[in-house]
C-alpha cells in the first residue's frame, strides 16, 4: 500500500465545498459589513453621513464624532457608572451562582432535585415588571446603585451552566481525596473547585458583563438621578435631547440633525469598544466551559 497517497475529491465533493465556502463567506459579510460601515461612520463628516454618501470608507474624514462625546461630562460619567455596574456585579453574580451551583452539584446534597425545579421554575414563569418594581421598592433599592445590581444578580441559565460543568467535569474521587485530607466543604471549593472552574467562571462573567454593560432598562426603571445612569441610558438620552424641537431654528436643527446622525455611530463604537477588547482574552475560556458543560452527559 501506498503511503502519502492523496484522496482525489469528486465533482460532488468539490460542488459542495464550494457552496459551504460561499455560504461562510455570505455570512462573514452579513455580520463584518455593517461593522466597518459603522466604524466608517464614526470618521465620516455629519454632512457626509447624514446625505448617505459613507459605506465602506470614511468620507471627509474627522474626529468630531469623537470629540463631542468624549468631551461630553454627561457620557463619562454614564462610562463610569457601567463600569463600575459590570464589575461589581459580575463579582456579585459569579459569586452567588457558584454558592447556588456547587451544593446542587454534589451527589450528597439531600433536595438537590427539588431546589433545581424550583430554580428553573424561576426562569419559565416570571413575576413580571411591576411585581419586580414593587419588590425593589420595598427594599429601599430605588434610586440607587443596588438597584442596578442585586435584582439581576443571579441568572437562572447561568446556574444551570456552571452545575453541569461542576457536575461533569470534577470526578467525585476529587472530592473523597479531599475530605479524606480533611478539608471541609469551604476548603473544597476554595481550593479545588475554583481552580478547576475557570473556564465555567469566564463564561459566566462573560455573559453577565456583557448584560450589565448593554443594560438600560432597569436603570430607566429604577434611577431617577442622572449621576447614577449608566452609559447605555445617557446614550439613548443624548440621541433623544439631539432631534430638533419644534421651537428650534431652521438652519440650526439641520446642523443638530446632522451632529445627531454622526454621534449616533460614535456612541456605538464608544459603547461596544469595552466589550470588543475584553472579549480575545476570555475567548478561550469561553468556549472551552461552554463545550465542556454541554457536551458531557
Amino acid at each position: 500500500m501506498k503511503q502519502g497517497r492523496k484522496v482525489k475529491n469528486t465533482g460532488i465533493d468539490r460542488v459542495f465545498m464550494f457552496a459551504v465556502y460561499a455560504l461562510l463567506l455570505t455570512f462573514l459579510a452579513v455580520v463584518l459589513l455593517p461593522l466597518i460601515y459603522i466604524l466608517s461612520s464614526s470618521f465620516s463628516s455629519p454632512n457626509a453621513v447624514s446625505s448617505g454618501r459613507v459605506w465602506l470608507w470614511p468620507v471627509d474624514f474627522t474626529i468630531r464624532g469623537y470629540e463631542v462625546v468624549l468631551s461630553d461630562p454627561q457620557i463619562l460619567g454614564g462610562f463610569a457608572n457601567s463600569l463600575f455596574y459590570t464589575v461589581l456585579g459580575t463579582l456579585v453574580s459569579v459569586t452567588l451562582t457558584i454558592a447556588i451551583a456547587y451544593p446542587l452539584s454534589r451527589k450528597g446534597f439531600y433536595g438537590r432535585g427539588v431546589i433545581t425545579s424550583f430554580i428553573v421554575y424561576t426562569m419559565l414563569f416570571a413575576g413580571g415588571i411591576i411585581p419586580t418594581y414593587l419588590v425593589v421598592q420595598s427594599l429601599g433599592l430605588l434610586d440607587t446603585r443596588w438597584a442596578m445590581i442585586l435584582p439581576q444578580a443571579i441568572g437562572v441559565w447561568q446556574v444551570i451552566i456552571a452545575r453541569a460543568y461542576l457536575r461533569n467535569s470534577i470526578p467525585d474521587s476529587l472530592y473523597e481525596a479531599a475530605e479524606l485530607d480533611g478539608a471541609g466543604d469551604l476548603r473544597i471549593l476554595w481550593s479545588v473547585v475554583l481552580p478547576l472552574a475557570k473556564p465555567m467562571i469566564a463564561v459566566i462573567a462573560l455573559m453577565y458583563a456583557i448584560m450589565q454593560w448593554n443594560s438600560y432598562f432597569d436603570a430607566l426603571l429604577y434611577l431617577k438621578s442622572d449621576d447614577l445612569y449608566p452609559l447605555q441610558l445617557v446614550l439613548r438620552n443624548i440621541l433623544v435631547l439631539n432631534s430638533p424641537g419644534n421651537g428650534m431654528d431652521a438652519a440650526a436643527g439641520i446642523e443638530r440633525r446632522h451632529l445627531a446622525d454622526l454621534l449616533k455611530y460614535s456612541l456605538i463604537v464608544v459603547s461596544t469598544a469595552p466589550v470588543l477588547l475584553i472579549y480575545p482574552f476570555v475567548a478561550r475560556h469561553f468556549t472551552k466551559g461552554a463545550l465542556i458543560g454541554a457536551v458531557k452527559g
